[in-house]
């Protein structure tokens, strides 16, 4: 066997001489063979390599296999099919030349430089030979030739490696068995050779698909497959389990006109093909593509936004990325626009539209011009099925845009709408894209009114009802546009809109509402009841839900004022009553029934909340002067008391209650007053009615009726609520209202409240209708009592009291509950002495060495560091500020010189204060003496007295709480005196 089979050296030398004739030769093949590696086939490695196994499979007329595999440390790619030839070297040994021909992948001969992306130093070998690229061997050979050595140098010895082929040498290893040809690509430094695998792993799925000449391909130790199967279906089965993909595949041949600009090898070659592919699951529904990039069939750089996989033989620049803007290509194009209502096609029915182009941006201009002529062959084909069994044209077509309805909706009303699609296209996924094509999209709204003036039985619309139910549960909108839907009554006619109609629910409806007098009632056939219409507006009507009828309830409300029932009609009085038998309805569950019409004991008709049972306990509390009426006693004979107390008749208090109240307008009294004092509306009103007629002279017995039933007892506790709001005001306990008086046991009060006299009330129930229990300041109307309770002189109230009456007066200030703003300062305020002063003539004890200094008469005390806000609302001036005095005299010392100090400080460890006293041996301000003093400057003077110093020493320390122990610490400065 020849040594060079391929006759390589006379392509060396043909390179050579090229090179030797035209230096600048060499530099322009470096440079596009750099351009190459660099750009367009920097990343293509496996692309090209798969690619080159595919057309080797093709020429060979067999599907063919790749395996990837790493020898000692070089990466290998074995193939089947054709072997190497003299044609195909040549072609690697050139720049842009190629022996491909016909149907197969390759075009232009530059594919291979791919490989250079990870070594300079590639083989070829096949069964009938190999070859071999070297950058070494070709600068070895370079250096011979003095200008190419130059040229190599200013190219940092940077050469066209695959200018330069030589043959394998004996020793080179042959094609593993099965194979026919193999590249081996010894790495450069650097490379990642399992990264590299990696990558090449996760592109054999798509290039099975793109290179159906390729059957198999395996990665060391995982395999693909790829299995051509009946109906365009084509399974991927890899590492990660199997896929399949829907292919439709057509070709063709260009015109003369459409080949016009294209070079000698495509018009050699005028064959054009095209396959679209979707992944389908194992039912056959499509998985659409959300991106993806055009197929030549290998991939391109040109994105696509096509629902499908796009493989077609668009001519592209050499590179392979970018798509040659031709007339060919425009074929091409269009072929796949108008093949592709033809994979639609090979779908069921319910599935095509998922392939749809979504209305979005395009990704390129390819895709661009893809799009429209895609989406103009779908407007344009009868593809799409109509509910009818006929294929609709999207023009012609109308989906049901109802969602969330049942399927079944679709064949109820196809005879109403033609044209009209099957259930499965409206879909929310599908609206855009069916809209984009032009399907008209019939909303609920229209088909509401399709429905007007339809005749059906009445079982037909209750299956409509069915159809639409789910609808009114999740969608409000929907509830607003099915208001009109016709309903079938009782008579057969139709009422247009659910709302008000009634649904019989109980045997005795009939029978009871025959003879009434309630004009509007609708009662719905009972063969087209359906929850629907309840949901709609309609009620059941089941005894409570007549009740809640409006025509029943205008009625009632208007009952007062009507005229007479004739002797024929049912009283309404007895159907009501009926209805609240039956219905279990509870008192104060419908207060509109209050309206309803009962004759008094003097046989007078008056409204039923006007009226209370005979001997109801409520009836012993009342004032003489009360409006309400006694039921007649007949009344109280046929019916049981719990069913009169229904309607509204009292027993006892009532309770009005309402969720979200926006007004005070419940008819309550003083209820705009309570109103007043809320911050915000409530979210629930829980008030007892009728409270105002209660006699004064019976509260205690009224408060102990409120607290014996569950539902009162709730009212009157309710925080903020009116009720105790009201009988803290306006109840009356021994003559006064409850918030005058205190527990007997709130000592803390004595003295600004009173004790509460004997009622009988227990403490729990008396400070629930707004006897006092503690000290507390809530708001600026209680700051204002609790100042004028102060200011009261006939008051005798202990010194503790009025310290703890202003610490809570400056805790609500410090917490915000009230403002200084909010009230009023009091002409009279408490001082230190127990009296009560013009506040003009008072001051406050802003400071402890103050006392003593100021008269008790006259001194206002705070709590310590309260000073501030006290003073402001009291509006009295500081004690510091009537006596801005700095004694005279006196020995400035060190704290530290005083032994006794030095000692208490130490036993205590208190830091002595760096700044010194002034001694005094007797120490008086405004002719009064005093122990110790801090004048206006922050000076302290002290009498030379364990009082005096142990008071000074306590101030400037920050420990005023421990001055009594310094002091005594001063006056027997022994340890013993702590300790002992």
């Amino acid at each position: 066997m020849s040594t060079d089979p391929f006759g390589t050296e006379r392509l060396r030398a043909a390179v050579l001489r090229s090179w030797l004739d035209s230096p600048t030769r060499f530099t322009e093949d470096a440079n596009a063979e750099e351009d190459l590696r660099l750009g367009g086939y920097r990343d293509r490695l496996f692309v090209e390599l798969a690619q080159n196994a595919a057309d080797a499979a093709a020429l060979a007329g067999t599907r063919g296999s790749l395996r990837v595999s790493v020898v000692d440390g070089e990466l290998r790619v074995a193939n089947t099919g054709a072997e190497l030839d003299a044609a195909g070297v040549a072609a690697l040994a050139s720049l842009r030349a190629s022996a491909k021909r016909g149907k197969t992948v390759g075009k232009f001969g530059v594919g291979f430089a791919a490989v250079l992306s990870i070594t300079g130093e590639p083989r070829l070998v096949s069964r009938s030979g190999g070859v071999a690229f070297s950058a070494q061997a070709s600068r070895d050979m370079l250096a011979d030739y003095p200008e190419l050595a130059e040229r190599m140098r200013e190219r940092s010895g940077n050469v066209p490696v695959l200018r330069m082929v030589w043959p394998c040498g004996d020793a080179e290893p042959p094609v593993p068995e099965g194979f026919s040809t193999e590249v081996r690509l010894r790495p450069r430094d650097g490379v990642d050779v399992d990264a590299l695998l990696a990558d090449f792993a996760g592109q054999v799925p798509d290039l099975l698909l793109s290179l159906p000449w390729l059957e198999n391909v395996r990665i060391v130790d995982d395999s693909w497959h790829s299995e051509q199967q009946a109906g365009g279906l084509v399974e991927l089965r890899g590492p990660d389990g199997a896929r399949r993909w829907l292919c439709h595949r057509a070709s063709g041949s260009f015109s003369a006109t459409e080949l016009a600009g294209q070079g000698v090898e495509a018009q050699d070659s005028p064959e054009w093909s095209v396959c679209l592919a979707v992944p389908v699951d194992a039912d056959g529904k499509p998985e659409p593509l959300t991106e993806d990039v055009l197929h030549t069939p290998t991939p391109t750089d040109e994105r696509l936004s096509l629902p499908v996989r796009v493989l077609a033989t668009v001519p592209v620049e050499p590179s392979r990325r970018r798509v040659l803007p031709s007339a060919a290509g425009d074929a091409v194009l269009t072929a796949v626009a108008d093949r592709y209502p033809d994979l639609l096609g090979l779908l069921r029915a319910e599935h095509r539209p998922l392939l749809v182009p979504t209305p979005d941006f395009p990704r390129s201009e390819v895709d661009e011009k893809l799009r429209e002529l895609v989406l103009a062959r779908l407007r344009e084909s009868p593809w799409l099925p109509g509910a009818a069994g006929e294929s609709l044209a999207p023009a012609r077509a109308r989906v049901l845009d109802v969602p969330g309805a049942e399927p079944e909706l679709t064949e109820l009303v196809a005879d109403v709408l033609a044209g009209l699609l099957p259930a499965e296209y409206a879909a929310a996924d599908l609206a855009s894209r069916l809209t984009s094509l032009g399907v008209a999209r019939v909303r609920l709204a229209e088909l509401v009114e399709a429905l007007t003036g339809v005749r059906r039985s009445p079982s037909w619309w209750r299956q409509l009802y069915t159809a639409l139910a789910p609808l009114a549960e999740t969608d409000p909108n929907a509830r607003e546009e099915l208001a009109g839907l016709p309903v079938p009554l009782v008579g057969d006619t139709l009422r247009f809109g659910p709302r008000g109609a009634l649904l019989p629910d109980f045997a005795a409806a009939a029978e009871l509402l025959a003879d009434a007098r309630l004009p509007g009632l609708a009662l719905v056939h009972a063969d087209a009841v359906h929850p629907l219409l309840e949901r709609l507006g309609a009620v059941r009507a089941g005894p409570a839900e007549l009740l809640a009828a409006p025509e029943l309830r205008a009625a009632v409300e208007a009952d007062i004022d009507a005229e007479p029932v004739l002797p024929e009609e049912s009283s309404l009085a007895d159907i009501v009553l009926s209805l609240v038998r039956l219905a279990g309805v509870e008192q104060g569950e419908h207060p509109w029934l209050g309206a309803l019409a009962l004759p008094d004991s003097a046989g007078d008709l008056r409204r039923a909340d006007e009226l209370a049972l005979p001997g109801a306990p409520i009836l012993a509390v009342l004032a003489a002067d009360s409006p309400l009426g006694v039921l007649a006693e007949d009344y109280t004979a046929r019916w049981p008391a719990e069913v009169l107390t229904g309607v509204g008749v009292l027993r006892g208090f009532t309770v009005l209650a309402e969720d979200a109240p926006t007004a005070p307008d419940h008819g309550l009294a003083d209820e705009q007053a309570w109103w007043d004092e809320l911050a915000a509306p409530p979210d629930r009103l829980t008030a007892v009615r009728d409270l105002d007629l209660v006699d004064e002279t019976c509260w205690p017995e009224a408060i102990r009726l409120l607290a014996a039933e569950p539902e009162t007892l709730r009212a009157l506790r309710e925080p903020d609520g009116y009720t105790g709001w009201w009988l803290a005001r306006y109840a009356q306990l021994a003559g006064q209202p409850p918030s005058y008086w205190r527990l007997p046991a709130a000592t803390e009060l004595a003295g600004l409240f009173d004790p509460l006299p004997d009622t009988g009330l227990p403490d729990w129930l008396a400070t629930a209708v707004g006897v006092r229990e503690r000290l507390r300041v809530t708001d600026a109307a209680a700051a204002a009592t609790l100042l004028s309770r102060l200011a009261d002189p006939e008051r005798v109230i202990d010194t503790p009291v009025v310290f703890a009456a202003h610490t809570e007066l400056t805790r609500a200030l410090r917490a915000e509950l009230i403002e200084v703003s909010e009230v009023d300062p009091p002409e009279r305020v408490r001082v230190l002495g127990g009296g009560v002063l013009d506040a003009a003539n008072a001051v406050l004890v802003d400071g402890p060495w103050l006392f003593g200094a100021l008269p008790e008469e006259r001194s206002v005390i705070a709590p310590d560091g309260q000073y501030e806000a006290l003073a402001e609302l009291l509006d009295v001036p500081f004690g510091t500020e009537e006596l801005e005095f700095t004694p005279d005299g006196g020995e400035a010392l060190d704290w530290g010189e005083l032994s006794a100090v030095r000692l208490a400080c130490g036993l205590l460890g208190i830091a002595r204060p760096e700044r010194g006293v002034w001694l005094h041996d007797e120490l008086s301000v405004d002719g009064v003496r005093v122990p110790w003093w801090v004048s206006p400057d922050g000076e302290v003077h002290a009498e030379d007295t364990p009082e005096g110093l142990g008071r000074a020493l306590a101030w400037q320390t920050g420990e005023w709480s421990r001055r009594h122990l310094l002091i005594a610490l001063l006056t027997d400065p022994e340890p013993a005196t702590l300790l002992g």
